[in-house]
């Protein structure tokens, strides 16, 4: 039985994460276009008093998250 040299185990580390890596490349995409729609209904709900809670319930975007784009909102 022969090992694998150094540079074959990294090429077989790359692969195993090549997959799995793309998916999450494009998942994150996806994510910074649904926040993009979300961030003026948010800033919306916001003026209608909805609370930090609820929103955060209903998208599951950090109150901190939601803090951040009100006062970018505000620049």
């Amino acid at each position: 039985m022969t090992q694998k040299t150094p540079a074959q185990l990294r090429a077989d580390a790359e692969e195993a994460l090549r997959e799995l890596g793309q998916r999450r490349i494009r998942l994150l995409a996806e994510l910074e276009a649904v926040d993009a729609d979300l961030r003026p209904l948010i800033a919306e709900a916001r003026r209608m008093e909805v609370s930090l809670r609820k929103i955060t319930e209903l998208t599951a975007v950090a109150p901190n998250t939601i803090r951040a784009w009100g006062r970018q909102e505000g620049e």
